[in-house]
């Protein structure tokens, strides 16, 4: 899945001049074959690379002896302070601390920063489907993450100087819509099955009503199966035009985005555009005769199909004249092309879409619908529980609702221990709140690979210690109430290191210049948890520092409330492309 769209300066400066002393030594090498990495332990360097040991495998040297004729041809740098070799021929770099610092200083300035790292994507768009809930049924814990997780790669892609355009692709048609109004049909007509309340109003229903009329609908056709075929013939009724099919139809969607709505604000989400698959209703006839006259459709027990290389075929369109799923996905990315060029679309969507979606795209490639950088599906895990999947239809999906209930009490709680800024107002103690409980619920979410599964664990999701975003927010708070107390106030630069700067201060400042990589990594990976893991680490290494030194009133006062103000610089900063609000007092 990964991409290489960006390229760091550092890093690609640092390359260079590997090259060059390689070259010197009297070899030939791609410069993408040389690899860097960050050594975990920082007595090993801010960078090392294993080149010398590729090269020597590859003519029978010795591997040590090789990288230390490499380093004497490096020669003096503005970047490099010393290089070493370490183990069997590794070679391993220092940074100057001026480099560091510079990179440090950058971050503080947050307008500079940002214009800094937009350069990276000038010019280009991207195309990002996310969320995408289905009608009918109330925002689910299970919905969180393409939301939270779209819209952070929206983020990542957009601080990095993309163009970017936000596409929620709601479920609003297909066979299940017509199992619903066959079932709102039912309730109207007075069915005891499907009765919600004592007189049947589907203009007073709420989005948990039309969810109920759903599971209830399944449940009875275990017993019932000409439910189904009634579910199915509401459907082509819904698409040939049916007028009762369609003001149902219409209603139950007016209900369930206005329920969405009130979510996405709750969460701080954004999303460009909200076209459902129903929009593109319209293109279908041509995008079939389209696909059609690509020559590269047969008909299959009166079924329209695509078949592919190397997986099953994809329906075009059921035997019965119907559109599928995979009909209306084609016409999207019609539409995504002609009005928009991006030059790249990415579909955050389950992993158990992974066969559609490889499907989608090599008809799309079969068709000529391929952007410069391609498409890509980032199939996150889903949310489960111990025993397995969540289920509408079985009716034991959790709400957001109730999980940010719960967040929101053990938020309270939170108010009520903490030790920075016990003097919060009622206002301030409200906003906290809030933005702790959802900061807890999207943090625990984002935190995780999103390629796999996440087990649904009330005290995991809930917990408010450690690796947490309740854990940043206080981390931030801390800083804040530091910056608050100092003379100084917010010191965004300094000349250089002090002379007998420590190992906790070290700690931190060789951890700053990593930022810009890491959200390059984090944009390329597709992966907003690079960013969270990263920021952890940082927030744990300020939070050593402040237990052993003292800041305020310190000769070395000027240098820690230069660590402070970058620490915080990249926990806001970190946080907000996580979609998650900071706070000053807590």
């Amino acid at each position: 899945m990964d991409q290489r769209f960006f390229k760091m300066k550092i890093a690609e400066d640092l390359k260079q001049i590997i090259l060059k002393a390689v070259e010197t030594s009297g070899f030939k090498v791609d410069k993408e074959k040389i690899k860097l990495e960050h050594p975990s332990d920082i007595n090993f360097g801010d960078y090392s690379t294993n080149i010398a040991m590729v090269l020597a495998k590859e003519d029978g040297k010795n591997p040590r002896e090789l990288a230390n004729e490499i380093i004497k041809n490096i020669g003096n740098s503005e970047l490099i302070d010393k290089v070493e070799v370490a183990g069997t021929g590794f070679i391993n770099f220092y940074l100057k601390p001026e480099v560091m610092i510079e990179e440090a200083e950058t971050i503080n300035y947050e307008v500079e920063f940002r214009n800094k790292l937009s350069e990276y994507g000038k010019n280009k768009t991207m195309v990002i489907d996310y969320s995408a809930p289905n009608i009918a049924k109330p925002f689910g814990i299970g919905h969180l993450r393409s939301t939270d997780i779209g819209q952070a790669i929206y983020n990542l892609y957009k601080i990095l100087g993309w163009n970017c355009i936000g596409d929620n692709h709601i479920g609003d048609w297909g066979t299940q819509y017509g199992k619903l109004t066959a079932a709102i049909i039912r309730a109207k007509n007075g069915d005891k099955r499907f009765q919600i309340g004592d007189n049947f109003e589907l203009e007073k229903m709420t989005i948990a009503d039309l969810e109920k009329l759903y599971v209830t609908f399944h449940k009875e056709a275990e017993v019932d199966e000409s439910l189904i075929d009634e579910g199915r013939d509401w459907f082509a009724k819904l698409e040939n035009g049916d007028k009762e099919a369609r003001e149902i139809w219409q209603k139950c969607i007016d209900i369930s985005l206005l329920e969405f709505e009130k979510v996405y604000q709750m969460l701080g989400v954004h999303i460009d555009f909200i076209h459902g698959e129903s929009f593109y209703e319209d293109m279908l006839p041509g995008i079939m005769k389209e696909i059609e006259g690509k020559g590269i459709t047969k008909k299959s027990e009166g079924a329209t199909i695509v078949e592919l290389p190397e997986m099953p075929p994809a329906m075009l369109r059921k035997s019965n004249e119907t559109t599928t799923y995979f009909t209306r996905d084609m016409a999207t990315i019609k539409y995504r092309i002609e009005n928009w060029n991006p030059d790249l679309i990415v579909y955050e969507v389950g992993v158990d879409q992974q066969l559609h979606f490889r499907q989608v795209f090599e008809t799309a490639k079969l068709m000529g619908w391929w952007p410069k950088n391609g498409m890509i599906h980032v199939a996150h895990g889903l949310i489960r529980w111990p025993t397995g999947k969540f289920s509408t239809r079985k009716g034991d999906t959790i709400h957001l609702s109730d999980v940010i209930e719960k967040a929101t009490e053990e938020a309270e709680k939170i108010a009520e221990k903490s030790s920075v800024n016990k003097d919060l107002t009622a206002t301030e103690k409200g906003k906290m709140i809030k933005a702790v409980a959802l900061g807890a619920i999207k943090f625990s979410d984002l935190a995780a690979d999103p390629r796999k599964d996440v087990i649904f664990d009330w005290d995991k999701i809930m917990s408010l210690d450690g690796d947490s975003g309740p854990y940043l927010q206080y981390t931030y708070a801390r800083c804040k109430s530091v910056l608050n107390k100092t003379a100084i106030r917010e010191q965004k630069n300094i000349e250089t290191l002090p002379e007998d700067v420590n190992e906790d201060e070290v700690a931190l400042i060789r951890e700053f210049y990593k930022f810009e990589e890491k959200i390059i990594e984090a944009a390329e990976r597709f992966s907003p948890a690079v960013i969270a893991e990263y920021i952890l680490g940082v927030a744990r290494k300020y939070n050593e520092f402040y237990a052993k030194n003292r800041i305020i009133d310190q000769k070395e006062e000027v240098f820690r409330v230069f660590l402070t103000k970058t620490t915080a610089s990249v926990i806001e900063t970190g946080l907000d492309l996580l979609g998650i609000e900071t706070v000053e007092k807590m």
